[in-house]
């Protein structure tokens, strides 16, 4: 599974996801669901500009995590 940690990155610039679309020019849905892990993919450019807005790079903003198995909706 690929563990996102947009979330950390947010909470350590305390912005909200309206700022990071606002600042980012994406719908808000779309920070949404990669805040919440609910994102079944990922626009490259999209990665692009949250890594050029946290001044991060892939590995700071995604992390591979072998045999751990997707959050259920339904919890």
């Amino acid at each position: 599974m690929v563990k996102c940690h947009l979330s950390t990155l947010m909470g350590k610039k305390r912005v909200k996801i309206s700022d990071v679309a606002t600042a980012l020019g994406v719908h808000r849905n779309t920070i949404s669901l990669l805040y919440n892990e609910n994102a079944r993919r990922i626009d490259v450019d999209v990665l692009n500009k949250l890594c050029v807005y946290f001044n991060c790079s892939i590995s700071d903003l995604l992390e591979y995590q072998p045999g751990a198995k997707r959050k259920s909706k339904n919890t």
